[in-house]
């Protein structure tokens, strides 16, 4: 990832207006900010919340609240819990999210 000349900022997510996305099951509430091609959001998930997609973007997601598990599309699964990061490449592992008690993401990609 390269950054590309942008100015200092502080950002107050609250001041965005959340953008609500139906999972199979729940909802997901974004708040994205784009910095020229970096897209960085603060997500929240419902309880039991289950993605009605794959996705094969990379990211960079930091829990900030609650726990979720990622299943890739090989069909391990992997628990993010309070204060830990995952990371993927792009087109690396198909991956979908589900989250039983809901949680609270950042995510840079």
């Amino acid at each position: 990832m390269r950054f590309s000349p942008f100015p200092f900022s502080i950002t107050d997510f609250s001041t965005i207006d959340p953008e609500i996305k139906k999972g199979e099951t729940g909802f997901a509430e974004w708040r994205t900010l784009f910095r020229d091609e970096i897209r960085i959001r603060l997500v929240t998930y419902s309880p039991g919340y289950f993605a009605d997609h794959w996705c094969s973007k990379g990211h960079i997601i930091f829990c900030l609240e609650g726990s979720m598990e990622t299943e890739l599309a090989n069909g391990s699964k992997h628990l993010l819990t309070k204060g830990n990061i995952y990371t993927v490449g792009d087109n690396s592992d198909a991956h979908r999210s589900f989250s039983k008690d809901g949680c609270m993401i950042f995510i840079v990609d």
